[in-house]
């Protein structure tokens, strides 16, 4: 959880989770890791995923998919690498959650080995 003196009245919890998966990503599977991930940390969607993927456009390395998710207490970001099988997210609310219990489902979802994680 965010400790500033800017805005200490408001509650703020960031994680970013990095690694490499193994499982085969595509729209559905993100949609899946959305309805996981918020059940997991008692989390409330208030709009559907929106994911987008490039279709060819820019470079090949950098195809994949970004996908955000609307919280009650904020949203959830998702950038998957399909080539390199590499996915970084962010999860952001304003109430409060087990971050190890949000590595832990993420590591199993997406069957990643190793994986870096930073809160702040």
């Amino acid at each position: 959880m965010v400790k500033s003196k800017l805005a200490p009245h408001i509650t703020r919890q960031r994680l970013l989770i990095e690694g490499f998966y193994k499982i085969k990503a595509d729209k559905t599977v993100i949609k899946n890791y959305f309805k996981t991930i918020t059940k997991e940390l008692n989390l409330s969607m208030y709009g559907k995923p929106i994911i987008f993927s490039p279709g060819g456009e820019g470079k090949k390395m950098n195809q994949g998919y970004d996908a955000f998710v609307p919280l009650i207490d904020s949203g959830i970001s998702v950038y998957v690498w399909s080539t390199a099988k590499f996915l970084s997210l962010i999860i952001y609310t304003c109430k409060r959650f087990d971050k190890k219990k949000a590595i832990e489902v993420t590591k199993r979802f997406w069957k990643i080995d190793e994986l870096v994680a930073e809160a702040f």
